[in-house]
């Protein structure tokens, strides 16, 4: 739960033509020490280039012009992946499921009280930082991957597989002192410290 005093670096951003619900919204998350930015359609937000930083967007369901479920599927296609807290007076079990599916985090009916909508909004920043937090291992992987010989990725594919030092100079033709020498290295840019390190890495690399 947001507190008043807690610091955060994290931004809200409320999309929603009716300027009333903007404000009353917008001053909602000030209050518990949240920025927050107000856009009065799908359009608007979708032009807006946004700062790197944790984030979620509460969207109103129903608008002139584009919906927010539009808006939705114009940002997964754009691959813009900002966590969505729906929002709408006219639930139903299709439009929800929709929302669901497309990655929404939550989907409120109003009237919803002021610390339900709060709540929601915390876990859609929790699910944002988790997912920069991902984005930012994956690159620092890459990065080590990179630093890889050719020899060393063939290495690196076999010891994940399970492959013993002797096995893997049998399939490559080598020694299997030359062998031990590229698994250390491997192990070095990789920065692993266990074969189980490098699988989880490997996962992740989707190699």
């Amino acid at each position: 739960m947001l507190c008043k005093d807690q610091p955060n670096d994290a931004v809200v951003y409320v999309v929603d033509d009716d300027e009333l619900v903007c404000r009353a919204l917008a001053r909602l998350f000030r209050s518990v020490g949240l920025e927050a930015r107000t856009f009065p359609s799908a359009p608007a937000f979708i032009d807006y280039t946004p700062p790197d930083r944790p984030a979620c967007l509460v969207l109103d369901v129903r608008m002139p012009g584009p919906s927010g479920l539009d808006l939705q599927s114009a940002l997964g296609q754009a691959r813009r992946n900002i966590p969505i807290v729906f929002l709408t007076g006219h639930g139903n079990v299709p439009t929800t499921v929709r929302a669901m599916k497309g990655g929404a985090v939550d989907f409120l009916e109003k009237p919803f009280n002021d610390q339900e909508l709060l709540d929601c909004v915390q876990r859609a920043l929790d699910l944002s930082r988790e997912q920069r937090a991902n984005r930012g291992e994956l690159v620092e992987l890459r990065r080590r991957l990179e630093t890889l010989t050719p020899r060393e990725r063939e290495v690196l594919k076999l010891v994940v597989a399970g492959k013993l030092n002797k096995q893997i100079a049998d399939n490559l033709g080598n020694a299997e002192k030359t062998v031990k020498v590229h698994r250390g290295r491997v192990m070095q840019k990789m920065r692993a410290d266990s074969v189980a390190d490098l699988v989880r890495m490997t996962g992740k690399l989707g190699l």
